[in-house]
């Protein structure tokens, strides 16, 4: 019988520079199992996508049950390994950071990202040494719990464009450094995929890379030979889900036609993934 222990080595041993997994990011049961379907070795949720189907925004507005709840469906549909993306921890303090991996836990996943943007401003990032503490209470929560718990801790230099652009590289790597001496697996620094920078972070980082990629990325061979070991997809497999919805919407009230539904999938092919 496989135990949440042997999910999360299997999950942590995906992560290979070079040879990178890839995680298109579901948000809801049906599209975990369309990830699956499709040959995924794991699926991770996307708090964006999770946020906007339980009805709000993502950064810190939805709550922590919500999200959990939402989590342990999708280990549920699948049977490969999850890791659940819980925004910046659900909480104010590093114990309650560390209750929510205890749930995390408990719904079944091995995995979650932790990001260090604010919440109470989105353009700038928590102190390293206050987010070494967060990142430092999720390890002992998973260590309590006696599983080797993949903690993806976020880099958001790049992604927010925080501070002077010829000193955000020197940023990323001093809290990369201090993430992973506090318990961080690995790094996710989403908002950069030239292959130089990607190159330059792989060699710094000791521990697998994370990157987001997207329409603009670098394919994956160019990524992979960059030395990264783990490439997401984040909020934009949901927003281009969302796109279609739109479009279509906008086609029937102003057209009068319905275009915008080719080359969706087939009823049946769907309600036989959920059957």
């Amino acid at each position: 019988m496989t135990t949440l222990r042997d999910t999360a080595e299997l999950f942590g041993s995906l992560h290979r520079p070079g040879s990178p997994v890839l995680l298109p990011n579901a948000w809801d049961p049906l599209s975990a199992r369309l990830v699956e379907a499709a040959g995924a070795a794991a699926v991770a949720t996307t708090s964006a996508g999770v946020a906007w189907a339980l009805g709000t925004a993502d950064g810190d507005h939805i709550d922590r049950d919500s999200v959990l709840a939402l989590t342990r469906r999708v280990v549920d549909a699948v049977g490969v390994p999850v890791t659940a993306d819980v925004e910046s921890g659900f909480g104010a303090t590093p114990a309650d950071v560390g209750v929510t991996i205890e749930g995390v836990l408990a719904a079944g996943a091995v995995g979650a990202n932790i990001e260090d943007v604010h919440p109470d401003d989105p353009s700038a990032l928590r102190d390293p040494g206050d987010q070494a503490g967060r990142l430092a209470a999720a390890r002992a929560a998973a260590v309590s719990a006696g599983v080797p718990f993949y903690l993806n801790a976020r880099v958001d230099t790049y992604l927010r464009a925080v501070g002077d652009p010829a000193g955000r590289f020197a940023e990323t790597i001093a809290r990369a450094r201090a993430y992973l001496a506090a318990g961080a697996s690995g790094i996710f620094v989403p908002g950069v995929v030239d292959v130089p920078t990607v190159t330059r972070l792989a060699a710094e980082i000791a521990g697998p890379l994370n990157v987001l990629a997207g329409p603009s990325a670098p394919p994956v061979a160019d990524l992979a030979a960059a030395g990264v070991a783990r490439i997401s997809l984040g909020s934009s497999v949901a927003a281009a889900a969302y796109g279609v919805a739109q479009r279509a919407a906008r086609e029937l009230f102003e057209d009068g036609t319905y275009t915008s539904l080719e080359g969706g999938l087939a009823y049946g092919e769907l309600n036989s993934l959920m059957s």
